[in-house]
């Protein structure tokens, strides 16, 4: 259950980041002048968004399945 948490959070935060930050590149970066906004909108809903969730969902997944090393005091 805590690694289907992990996932699941790690999918969120990294689709809604990656979203932002997809938006915020496209209009720094792209040369575009007849429609910047929706060229930003698309490629962070619909590329930079799902791309980075999917990465963070997997390290959500390698994260959640650590188990924590005890000292045994010896």
């Amino acid at each position: 259950m805590k690694r289907f948490l992990y996932t699941f959070l790690g999918a969120v935060a990294g689709y809604i980041s990656g979203a932002v930050l997809g938006y915020i590149l496209v209009h720094l970066f792209s040369p575009n002048v007849h429609d910047k906004e929706l060229e930003a909108a698309m490629t962070g809903a619909f590329f930079s968004g799902p791309v980075i969730a999917v990465l963070s969902a997997v390290v959500g997944f390698v994260l959640g399945g650590r188990k924590r090393v005890r000292d045994s005091g010896e």
